[in-house]
């Protein structure tokens, strides 16, 4: 993937109502999440990321070049967006036709196009629903059909806006392991996200928003470990990482797994 560079943003809908404050960060291979409660700015700023918005005042690099002078079917073809509601983007009668759309709008033929599709649907685990009415199946799948539409595209960047909406546990661990893949093939992974616990589990980068700047920037670990950070940002820790907490223990945890293995080696001392 390309590095996204970002350089002293700024944006603003209304004059004197600035909301972003003069950005400046990076966004490299690292599958990044970016937190922040209601307001903080995270939505405006990969609507910026993604073109669909113009800086007031800075930049957006992608490699070397700036957004600002890329088409939109440049850009399409470079960075993917699932929005966080899949009735904002869903509107073909099928799922093939949905999970094709794409693909044929960036270039490909319709032979390629349909190829990616079929794999992007396997991905998302609905195969054999191609050619189902995503109207007719529920919240949570056609979050997965959205997903898909983007997977088919095969940009260098996915940017998810709260992905583990309306999921539940499968759900939920097929879009890690989406995001997984991704992280693999070398494609850049963004999210959005007010689920910590997810964030936890899949991301090697955090970046916490507030007020329209960033208030830290770190690995989930260090991120997490920030109590202040996250008092003055509204938000939580991780389940895990409380329960750590509360049962006594300094370190921070980020998965079940990593305490279970603490409470197996004490065991094995005894």
């Amino acid at each position: 993937m390309s590095q996204i560079k970002i350089e002293n943003l700024h944006f603003s809908y209304r004059p004197q109502e600035e909301i972003l404050k003069g950005l400046n960060l990076t966004i490299d291979e690292r599958s990044t999440a970016i937190i922040g409660q209601n307001g903080a700015g995270k939505t405006t700023f990969v609507k910026l990321l993604k073109g669909l918005l113009r800086p007031t005042e800075g930049r957006i690099l992608l490699g070397d070049t700036d957004i600002a002078g890329l088409t939109a079917a440049k850009l399409a073809g470079r960075i993917g967006m699932v929005f966080q509601n899949p009735n904002d983007q869903i509107f073909k009668n099928t799922v093939i036709d949905e999970v094709m759309f794409g693909p044929l709008q960036i270039g490909m033929s319709r032979q390629e196009a349909e190829e990616s599709a079929r794999r992007a649907i396997a991905s998302a685990g609905l195969g054999g629903m191609e050619r189902k009415n995503p109207y007719d199946l529920g919240l949570s799948v056609r979050k997965l059909i959205a997903i898909a539409s983007i997977l088919a595209m095969n940009t260098e960047t996915v940017i998810f806006d709260e992905p583990t909406i309306a999921q539940d546990y499968a759900g939920r661990e097929r879009i890690k392991e989406i995001m997984r893949s991704l992280r693999r093939e070398g494609r850049g992974v963004v999210t959005i996200i007010h689920d910590m616990d997810f964030v936890a589990e899949v991301f090697e980068r955090v970046i916490v928003f507030a007020e329209g700047r960033v208030l830290a920037d770190g690995t989930a670990k260090e991120v997490f470990a920030d109590t202040e950070v996250l008092r003055k940002a509204y938000l939580e820790q991780p389940s895990v990482t409380r329960l750590g907490r509360e049962l006594g223990y300094e370190g921070v945890f980020l998965k079940v797994e990593e305490m279970a293995a603490l409470f197996a080696k004490k065991a094995e001392r005894k």
